[in-house]
């Protein structure tokens, strides 16, 4: 493993890697993180729900659906000032993007004025701005990057063949159409899944499959580990065993050297042993507070103080064009830099 991009990748080839003896597979994964990312730096980002509950769809993981009886109240969108408002909080607590989320299947194009309007405020904060807001037009992509939007997340969830077992009112085809929208925007990509929802191993292979081999890696990659909600289909689920959730990671920097790889969903219940595991094995991007939609997060302070036992530290901004992390753009090697090599993030 060279750390070269491909978009060809086997089932087979991906199994293989996720095959290795766990020390052979956490050293690959670390060598090749550092060709392009310096190891002790972490992007982090701050999720914000700025329309919750109420959505029609029925992921079955999801506690927004309204067809689920999870205590979860729908909400109208907030208003601007009041996201500007958590945007501020949020760059003051250390985070360097902001990522807005709406409980839609879709939005409705009179709702993209709002939307623009929220990203244009938290873009002149001098924050890396994000959106994930369900289904996308092409004409609403475009709307949303003339606003400033930088990155846009859809995940895949999960391996084409296991789509059906969790979501029947959407299309795995829809979610690969609104990726396509994004991208001919001129976007970043935020796009990942979530693991421990009764999937095989080789079928959380084949979600990396699907992933590593899009036009374009996403730029971000959220790992989720199911948050299993009371009254959502997925509550009973066994847990996913945490070594094989560092495979996951590890198997994703792999397969996607450039991208960032997020610690995302599930942060709460993971002890700091394991979730240095994952830093360890190439993630270097986390979600940071107390809530990621309408579930629990590790608090800020709890985080920094990882941060601070593990000699890790947030990724800082850096101007640079339409961006304000400059994550994913090629370096020359870097003396000054501890791995000794030009990282693509803002060193």
């Amino acid at each position: 493993m060279t750390g070269g991009l491909r978009h060809d990748w086997s089932r087979a080839e991906i199994l293989a890697l996720f095959d290795l003896p766990f020390p052979e597979l956490l050293h690959r994964a670390a060598s090749v993180h550092r060709q392009h990312f310096d190891p002790a730096e972490v992007q982090v980002s701050t999720l914000l729900s700025v329309k919750t509950g109420g959505c029609p769809e029925d992921c079955a993981y999801c506690p927004q659906a309204q067809r689920y009886q999870t205590g979860v109240d729908a909400t109208k969108l907030m208003s601007t000032d009041a996201v500007v408002e958590k945007a501020k909080q949020a760059k003051a607590a250390g985070a360097s993007r902001f990522c807005m989320g709406a409980a839609w299947r879709s939005p409705a194009d009179r709702d993209i004025p709002k939307v623009a309007a929220m990203i244009r405020e938290v873009k002149a904060l001098g924050l890396e701005t994000c959106a994930t807001l369900g289904m996308l037009s092409d004409t609403q992509a475009k709307s949303l990057r003339e606003a400033g939007l930088d990155y846009y997340n859809h995940n895949l969830d999960t391996a084409p063949e296991f789509y059906g077992e969790i979501i029947h009112t959407r299309e795995y085809q829809d979610r690969l159409d609104t990726l396509s929208h994004v991208r001919d925007a001129g976007m970043k990509t935020c796009c990942g899944g979530i693991v421990g929802m009764g999937e095989t191993r080789s079928q959380r292979a084949g979600l990396l499959q699907a992933l590593a081999n899009l036009p374009a890696h996403p730029d971000s990659v959220p790992i989720n580990r199911l948050v299993k909600v009371e009254g959502t289909p997925l509550a009973g689920s066994d847990e996913i065993d945490p070594f094989e959730f560092v495979r996951m990671i590890a198997v994703a920097r792999l397969l996607m050297p450039r991208s960032m790889v997020r610690l995302s969903a599930g942060r709460e219940s993971m002890s700091d042993e394991l979730q240095a595991l994952c830093f360890a094995a190439g993630a270097n991007s986390i979600f940071y507070g107390e809530k990621l939609l309408t579930t629990g997060n590790p608090d800020t302070e709890r985080d920094m103080a990882l941060f601070a036992r593990l000699g890790l530290r947030p990724m800082q901004v850096v101007e640079a064009p339409n961006t304000v992390h400059a994550d994913i753009v090629d370096a020359a090697p870097a003396a000054s830099m501890g791995c000794g090599t030009g990282c693509g993030c803002a060193a």
